[in-house]
């Protein structure tokens, strides 16, 4: 809830991949960490890691919250959709 009680409206946020190649995500409030085999990020419903082989960064866009990925995609996994910002270092510790 906002400060003067009115509830909090999230945007949409998609998904979609072709042919385990190439993906297309909106609603992405921050990207956490990546490498070529890893992507951790945070959307507008929680968090998001993406694993694979290979992966890149395409496009990002900070103002609409949109990003391309391509490479070998081998899993897409969900964290709590409560944790919808970064967590400190030490927040990460008591994980």
């Amino acid at each position: 809830m906002k400060e003067n009680n009115e509830p909090v409206i999230l945007k949409d946020s998609n998904i979609i991949m072709e042919n385990r190649r190439k993906l297309s995500i909106s609603g992405i409030t921050d990207v956490d960490s990546f490498d070529e085999k890893i992507i951790s990020l945070y959307t507008q419903r929680g968090e998001l890691t993406i694993k694979g082989k290979d992966l890149h960064i395409d496009a990002m866009s900070v103002e609409t919250g949109d990003m391309a990925v391509t490479g070998e995609i081998y899993a897409l996994i969900y964290g709590d959709s409560d944790k919808k910002k970064p967590v400190s270092a030490i927040g990460r510790l008591f994980r």
